[in-house]
């Protein structure tokens, strides 16, 4: 590669990394409930459910908190996500997304603070009403989440009886005109007052917000003696939630817990999140209905909350307190992370290519080499990343430093195993090894439940509930671009054979893609709607070009069908099949079977168009793919010489490349978040080509290259 284009891919590079960074983290789209049947698992008996919005488990203790202490000891604990439409979630939003088992939210003043709730009026014999309702109904009709208005109040079963105690409880509880059937305020002689909690099969109490600095202890221990003198008035075979459904001035996950009949001493769980301790605010209101054996509503969102078994009360409110911090770790440094990864890997990548500048042989070897190692290493990060939380990070004092140190430290370690295993002699087989790594650990992690993904910068911030399981977007190119050098490059080194070897190199190449796109799209495992149907197409021309097949614009738009074919035949499966992993991608399929997919539609492209306006640097990612595929298509342009050496040389590496940037392209389009996708893939992909190609330029033709390259069979781009 020429000085000129050096330059242009550590410009690449740089822009990769500071337009990811500031991009922000990719959100995805919120799981389904389950179809099967659950066990209503309080039926008969009341349910109290208590808001304490910006509690913390951080404020829950033997000392400061006894009645809450106890609480979380006899009944079963966790997480929760309480993220409604925007990243930091108020009171008000977290009792409107009760109110209608979906996300719901607020309008916020020209300061962007949270709003006060709105006033209750109450009325004569009980009832009261909610002016604001009406308005707020209308104003929440621009963010397509088809909330179901009134949703929660069904909970009281077919008599309607349940209970608002406080201002927040009443919006909970709430009609669409804004009518609530029965209200009290929330004063010491209503959470006294035993019939308060028996007369109805539903009460809500509100015990408002805990302040962000003064006067927050205090606060605290008033919401604990309340809770105290609730559950001391609670009649026999009743269940209490208390749950902070609500962020104070940043976005936290928050406590949750449930002491009845079925939850004893145990940890929280639901389906939605396939994550021990971790459940989200739209599986309350499903759950409440069941608990009550009020039918959900098929087009309701969340799954009801599941126990499991835990140890003592200490150790795991660390655990839980610990998942909040691996979400603030990643809040804190994500950005960061992505300028330095994305600067660095573009100072090193040129600044090889100005320092070994010039045409001379042994320049371009030495250049050639360096570009390798460097690409090697840098290419090995994510997978560095995910190994991380091998070691519990987030337990640990200065989490943040932990996660990347052990990162810094298992990206050496993979990449110095790359490229001294006898693998080495092969020009690509360093890159080839790391990106089997590469694709092996992330693809394990999914099959496993995706716990080394949490808190790391190429995988989940579940505290803006983007995914919780599976593939986050951030990793999803990276996840892709590697399984599609790696298919690759078994199918060289089966060609390399020679006389009959390609049905051999077809064999190998469609396993390594079976694999990777069976983990990323099977709804049990990673449940990827647009990442799967991006990789379809790109294994598919790297199988035609092991086969020589000629490419045509009608062969890659076949390609392109068939992979909305598979996610059609996944999305069918957990459809008909919910045992198969009840995830999103049958969510939306029966949406769209039903006729309501058009707002889940609307609001997946218009976050998709909105993620060019995140940054005055997100409108440079298109500019830069257009450029990539430029350079791999018409080299000449930008006086880059060695895509051309490293095609004659690797034919079939031409091919990997442009598959690679197909994929990432589709992804782009059909992932809502857009342009962020590419962006967190862009430091990877980068120095993948650039030592690819450097590496392949040095070697010599193979006779399997020859095979591959022979004019019949050549794949033509």
């Amino acid at each position: 590669m020429g000085l000129c284009g050096s330059l242009v891919a550590g410009a690449l590079l740089g822009v990769a990394g500071v337009t990811a960074a500031l991009a922000g983290p990719g959100h995805g789209a919120t799981p389904v409930r389950a179809a099967a049947p659950v066990r209503d698992l309080a039926a008969g008996h009341p349910v109290v459910f208590v808001g304490i919005a910006g509690l913390l488990w951080s404020d829950i203790s033997a000392t400061a908190t006894p009645a809450l202490w106890r609480l979380a000891g006899a009944g079963s604990d966790g997480n929760l996500v309480v993220h409604a439409v925007q990243a930091l979630t108020c009171p008000a939003d977290g009792w409107l997304t009760l109110n209608a088992g979906a996300r719901a939210m607020a309008p916020r003043p020209a300061s962007g603070r949270c709003p006060g709730l709105p006033s209750v009026v109450p009325g004569a014999g009980g009832p009261a009403e909610v002016p604001a309702m009406r308005s707020l109904v209308a104003y929440n009709q621009q963010f397509h989440y088809n909330p179901n208005w009134g949703l929660l109040a069904g909970a009281a079963g077919p008599g309607n009886c349940a209970t608002a105690i406080g201002p927040g409880a009443a919006l909970a509880l709430a009609n669409r005109a804004g009518r609530v059937g029965g209200y009290l305020p929330a004063t010491p002689a209503s959470l006294r007052n035993g019939a308060s909690f028996s007369q109805c099969p539903l009460t809500v109490v509100d015990l408002g917000t805990v302040p962000a600095s003064h006067g927050r202890q205090a606060a605290v221990r008033a919401d604990d003696a309340a809770v105290g003198r609730i559950r001391s008035e609670l009649p026999p075979g009743a269940t209490l939630v208390v749950a902070a459904l609500a962020d104070g001035v940043t976005a936290h996950l928050h406590p949750i817990i449930v002491d009845g009949p079925g939850f004893g001493s145990g940890l929280l769980g639901s389906a939605a999140t396939r994550q021990p301790g971790l459940v989200t605010l739209t599986d309350l209101t499903p759950t409440l209905l069941r608990w009550n054996g009020v039918p959900v509503p098929s087009d309701a969102i969340g799954s009801q909350l599941t126990r499991a078994d835990r140890g003592s009360l200490g150790p795991a409110v660390r655990g839980l307190i610990g998942q909040d911090t691996a979400a603030q770790v990643y809040r804190g440094t994500f950005g960061w992370f992505f300028a330095v990864y994305g600067v660095a890997d573009a100072l090193v990548m040129a600044g090889i290519g100005l320092l070994l500048r010039g045409g001379q042989p042994e320049r371009r070897r030495r250049r050639a080499q360096l570009w390798r190692v460097a690409a090697v290493f840098a290419c090995a990060v994510p997978v560095g990343s995910f190994l991380a939380s091998v070691v519990p990070w987030w337990l640990l004092s200065h989490p943040a430093v932990w996660l990347y140190g052990l990162t810094a430290a298992w990206a050496l370690a993979a990449g110095a195993v790359a490229l001294a295993g006898p693998w080495r002699r092969d020009p690509l087989g360093p890159l080839g090894v790391v990106s089997f790594l590469t694709v092996a650990v992330i693809a394990v992690d999914i099959a496993t439940g995706s716990r080394l993904q949490l808190g790391t910068p190429f995988g989940l911030s579940v505290v803006v509930a983007g995914r919780y399981y599976g593939i986050g977007n951030n990793a999803i190119v990276i996840y892709a671009a590697a399984g599609l050098l790696a298919a690759g490059w078994v199918g060289m080194l089966m060609l390399r054979r020679g006389q009959g070897s390609v049905r051999a190199a077809l064999a190998a190449t469609a396993v390594v893609a079976l694999v990777v796109v069976a983990v990323a799209g099977w709804p049990g495992f990673g449940a990827k709607v647009g990442g799967t149907f991006a990789m379809v197409p790109g294994f598919l021309i790297i199988m035609m070009g092991v086969a020589g097949v000629r490419m045509t614009t009608r062969r890659v738009a076949v390609a392109i069908v068939c992979g909305a074919a598979v996610v059609v035949l996944f999305a069918l499966v957990n459809y008909l099949a919910p045992s198969t992993g009840q995830s999103d991608i049958g969510g939306f399929f029966g949406q769209v079977l039903h006729g309501g997919a058009g707002g889940t539609l609307s609001r997946k492209i218009g976050s998709n168009v909105g993620s060019l306006t995140t940054s005055y640097y997100a409108l440079i990612v298109p500019p830069v793919v257009v450029l990539a595929g430029l350079m791999l298509l018409r080299p000449s342009w930008f006086a880059i010489k060695t895509l051309p050496r490293a095609w004659a040389n690797r034919p079939l590496l031409r091919v990997i490349l442009a598959a690679i940037w197909l994929v990432a392209v589709l992804c782009w389009f059909a992932e809502d978040s857009g342009v962020t996708v590419v962006a967190s893939g862009l430091p990877f992909t980068l120095p993948l080509a650039i030592g690819a190609a450097a590496a392949a330029c040095t070697g010599t033709r193979t006779p399997g290259d020859a095979v591959a390259a022979h004019p019949e069979r050549q794949a033509i781009l």
